[in-house]
């Protein structure tokens, strides 16, 4: 089977803003399902659930589709690099949920465009400039206002939320790396497997997880089944709005994942942010869309400030 050339990208920020207003309604609903199974299954196996899942949707997908599994020798192993960050993103997310409250722990791992700014800055020396890193300050301390309730409530593992932050910007920057290698489903697909079979190879080796099970616990399945088809789908919304508009076009709307969790964070498990964290999300939004204009109107040929 003749494997297809990747999809030039399509200028349709419609478009684009509609996928992503998809993932911004489809990722908290998946954590809060996590949170929700994590009192009945060992978060390990939550997360081969959702990798297995993946694998079995896309994997069909790509071939069906006449897409295409090559790459480079270098992009199979960001590939894999990137399989492994993303696994211990969720796992650090849904660990951090069954201490903290869905939309304090999404608020939290909100601080990851100011890391993935500062890492830019000092690891691949891009110009940040002055204002910038000042915002990136801000924006940290509204995490810290966020943080602090749940810190006195639950004490360290309030810094699940923040590991998941450092790891998640770490994968974006492999993921920009790798962008070029591959067609992203087929990409996902790969992620799939590989996250699959090494989730396996971690229930060898850590005995005391729990016995990995296929079977329906309590007719828990379906909603085995949905958290995986619901990452699976969030991620591709987001991978795909990418290929309509422009990075900076789509940032501002992704922040309203934080209000949904809140919103579904209230709903389902009755939870609600304090005044002061409710502050520092505010803080948190209006810093990140501060850097956001600066990026959009800072003029090309101008130091950034």
């Amino acid at each position: 089977m003749t494997a297809r050339p990747l999809a030039q990208p399509i200028d349709r920020p419609a478009l684009g803003l509609s996928l992503m207003l998809g993932f911004c309604l489809l990722a908290p609903l998946s954590d809060s399902i996590g949170k929700i199974l994590s009192d009945d299954f060992p978060v390990l196996q939550l997360v081969w659930i959702r990798f297995a899942v993946q694998a079995v949707i896309l994997t069909p997908l790509v071939v069906l589709s006449g897409r295409s599994f090559r790459m480079s020798p270098l992009g199979w192993k960001l590939t894999g690099l990137r399989t492994v960050l993303q696994i211990a993103g969720i796992y650090l997310m849904f660990t951090g949920l069954t201490y903290l409250p869905l939309a304090d722990a999404v608020a939290i791992a909100f601080v990851m465009p100011f890391i993935l700014l500062l890492l830019g800055h000092y690891i691949l020396g891009e110009e940040v400039g002055r204002r910038r890193l000042i915002a990136c300050g801000v924006g940290f301390i509204g995490t810290l206002m966020v943080m602090q309730p749940s810190f006195a409530a639950v004490g360290w593992p309030v810094l699940y939320p923040l590991g998941v932050a450092v790891v998640f910007a770490i994968f974006m920057l492999v993921t920009r790396r790798i962008a070029h290698e591959a067609d992203p489903l087929a990409m996902q697909a790969t992620s799939g497997t590989m996250g699959t079979l090494a989730m396996l190879l971690a229930y060898a080796l850590l005995p005391n997880e729990g016995v990995l099970t296929l079977g329906d616990p309590g007719g828990a399945w379906p909603m085995l089944l949905a958290l995986g088809a619901m990452g699976t789908t969030a991620h591709l919304l987001m991978t795909w709005s990418l290929r309509y508009a422009a990075a900076s076009t789509l940032a501002p709307m992704q922040y309203l994942e934080i209000p949904v969790a809140a919103t579904i964070g209230f709903l389902i498990f009755g939870d609600w942010p304090n005044p002061l964290a409710m502050a520092g999300i505010a803080v948190t939004i209006a810093t990140g869309l501060y850097i956001l204009w600066r990026e959009n109107n800072q003029p090309s040929d101008r130091r950034p400030q």
